[in-house]
């Protein structure tokens, strides 16, 4: 036996000597919500930061932050930090490898994380020192199961804490690190590492740290292994030695050296007093602690709530720079010409135009018939001009006279994504290469909707002739007249009056008015499905392979013969393991039960790293063969247009934040 655990530990070291050498890459994470041109002074300020990073981890250094620039506009903050087991060479090499990798990876964003196993590399034009970033949120799961969950979770949870707690004692040698184990079982060991940015506060740490202990449930419940990345802390725990437990060896603190003194006979009477007068001082703090916390909370939730609405006049104020004269409108579309006209779409006609300045734009008439009254043109107005993601479509300004609402988008020379894929002599311009781009970029565009702009926003009408392309093929969401702002804790939303369009409805909306995030995912599953297959949602049960797109899907992926839904078209030249992928992601995301589908975080996650294992999807919301059967309205399916309908509930809204002018 002796001889067996030996041989253990030999290839233990081994591994650990052939990690060091590979450097494991795991995620990268670029939003490109601001980017720099490649010959920018912020790309020369960038070159030196990477640089200084290196050359401070060949010094030694296992952290280490800094600056270059001068400029507000061209400062760049950046840092590394190596995993604390790590040896000084492999903290080199890792961050060697990751400097000169992250720029392949992100060539032209201004803010960029990579994480490797043995360190990560952040950077940005914000600052980024001593300030907790929990957003992204990655996780990785070692699909293995565990076979005795609930006892597992016990021991996970008890060891995720003590590792934690070790990880805030600022008197152990590895600040703001630390290593915890646990026996499973008689033959199975839990090995557990947390790790934060040393610039962080204890208080800080430990807000990260706990957040990504409380996901582990959501992300890896009953598997053997995961871990949670952000920029400011990362968690793993595995059933093997996965850090070198000799480096990160620690002692328990030695008990005290002097036993508290015995209690003689005929002194515990005396003792009574003492320890109420002990207790009741400190209790009594602790009362007026808590009544100074509720007190604290209480104002700073008045002074959020004035911000607010301070932010919602001076949006309103902001808004009012952007507004264009209808004579310059009439002029700049050769006054609303047919030969500039390039389309129609639920709420009106959109036609080409110039400015003056020689800029091309894209003006939405809305038709004063239309369903989209003044409040909605307002809402899309303020809501477009605060959102910048190069895949959402830029809003120029606006126009609202002569009892004309008009808005001006900036000119996406492609037009809209389902006049190349629904068109039969087009649909060959659509590659997988392209399709797969248009699909992450969707994604990444969505995500910024949800979770990273300013304002958490619900889309409702996403669909494939609302993703413009531009002369890159470059997806942009556009037309955000239906969309609603949720608060910053608010996950669901009811409404009377169900507006958007049939075929990419979740089922909770179509027939109840409850719109969530999860109803937006719903309508990007459907999208990506339909990016794959090459037809409409709504036109394929004409079809004599099944009910409708979806039903025809999932038909195939239990069939195991998922590539069947390949377009035609693509059936020579494709990748298919990226094809299975986006099969998968899109019936997952039209899954029944909203809690199933995936958030727009996870799914851009599962779309550009491989290393994450997808669940396997239940049964869909069929429109006409699942639990959903018989109540949805008997609309026409076949249209693509907008639509809304009013329900007969009795329902409150004021629970949904829209914003007005006052």
């Amino acid at each position: 036996m002796s001889l067996f655990f030996v041989l253990l530990l030999l290839l233990s070291l081994f591994s650990f000597t052939i990690e060091a050498q590979q450097q494991t890459y795991l995620l990268h994470y670029c939003p490109n919500t601001t980017i720099f041109s490649p010959n920018s002074t912020y790309k020369t300020n960038l070159d030196r930061l990477l640089i200084s990073l290196t050359s401070n981890a060949t010094a030694g250094s296992f952290f280490h932050n800094t600056t270059t620039g001068k400029h507000n506009s061209d400062i760049v903050y950046g840092l590394f930090l190596c995993r604390g087991d790590v040896s000084t060479k492999g903290c080199q090499d890792c961050v060697s490898t990751a400097t000169k990798d992250v720029i392949q990876r992100c060539p032209v964003e201004k803010t960029a994380v990579i994480w490797y196993d043995n360190c990560l590399i952040h950077y940005s034009n914000q600052s980024i020192f001593s300030t907790p970033a929990m957003v992204p949120k990655f996780y990785l799961i070692n699909t293995a199961n565990v076979s005795n969950q609930e006892r597992f979770n016990q021991i996970l949870a008890t060891t995720m804490n003590d590792g934690a707690a070790l990880a805030l004692n600022d008197t152990l040698p590895l600040k703001k690190f630390a290593t915890s184990e646990a026996n499973v079982s008689r033959f199975q060991t839990l090995y557990s590492l947390l790790q934060c940015t040393p610039d962080l506060t204890t208080s800080d740490c430990n807000t990260c740290l706990r957040g990504a202990i409380a996901d582990l449930p959501n992300c890896c419940d009953g598997k053997q292994g995961g871990r949670v990345l952000t920029p400011s802390c990362s968690i793993r725990y595995e059933l093997y030695p996965f850090y070198n437990q000799t480096a990160v060896s620690v002692s328990a603190p030695p008990p005290p050296l002097t036993p508290p003194p015995a209690i003689t006979p005929g002194k515990s009477k005396n003792t009574l007093p003492i320890i109420i007068a002990i207790i009741a001082p400190i209790a009594v703090s602790v009362l007026l602690l808590f009544l100074c916390c509720c007190l604290l909370k209480r104002r700073a939730r008045k002074k959020y709530k004035a911000v607010e609405e301070e932010n919602a006049k001076d949006d309103i104020s902001a808004i009012e720079t952007l507004q264009y004269d209808f004579s310059t409108i009439e002029v700049a579309t050769n006054n609303f010409s047919y030969s500039n006209k390039l389309g129609e779409g639920g709420f009106g006609e959109v036609y080409k135009g110039t400015l003056p300045s020689g800029q091309e734009i894209a003006v939405k008439r809305l038709s004063r018939s239309s369903g989209q009254g003044i409040e909605e043109f307002k809402n899309e107005a303020v809501l477009v001009a605060k959102l910048q993601h190069r895949n959402l479509v830029r809003l120029l300004g606006f126009c609202l006279e002569r009892e004309e609402k008009i808005l001006i988008y900036e000119f996406v020379p492609n037009r809209s994504l389902d006049c190349f894929l629904f068109d039969p002599e087009k649909q060959a311009q659509l590659d997988w290469s392209t399709r797969y781009k248009i699909i992450v970029g969707v994604a990444r565009g969505m995500l910024y909707l949800h979770e990273d702009s300013r304002l958490k926003i619900i889309h409702r009408d996403l669909k494939v002739s609302n993703i413009l392309l531009d002369s890159d093929m470059n997806p942009k969401i556009s037309d955000f007249g239906m969309a609603r702002i949720f608060g910053v804790d608010q996950t669901q939303g009811t409404t009377k009056r169900v507006v958007g369009t049939y075929g990419y409805m979740s089922p909770e909306y179509a027939m109840h008015g409850q719109f969530s995030v999860k109803s937006d995912v719903f309508s990007l599953g459907v999208l990506v499905l339909e990016i794959v297959n090459g037809k409409r949602n709504s036109n394929f049960y004409r079809t004599d392979a099944a009910d409708d797109l979806i039903s025809y899907a999932w038909k195939q992926w239990k069939n195991g013969t998922p590539l069947e839904l390949l377009d035609t078209v693509l059936k020579d030249n494709y990748s298919r393991n990226e094809v299975i992928r986006c099969i998968q992601i899109g019936l997952l995301c039209v899954q029944e039960d909203p809690a199933e589908r995936p958030t727009m975080a996870t799914i851009a996650m599962m779309l550009n790293s491989y290393s994450v294992t997808l669940p396997v999807p239940n049964e869909p919301a069929f429109f006409r063969n699942s639990r959903t059967e018989g109540k949805m309205p008997n609309v026409g399916l076949e249209s693509d247009q907008s639509t809304s309908r009013s329900t007969p509930w009795s329902i409150n809204e004021v629970s949904i934040t829209e914003l007005d002018p006052r």
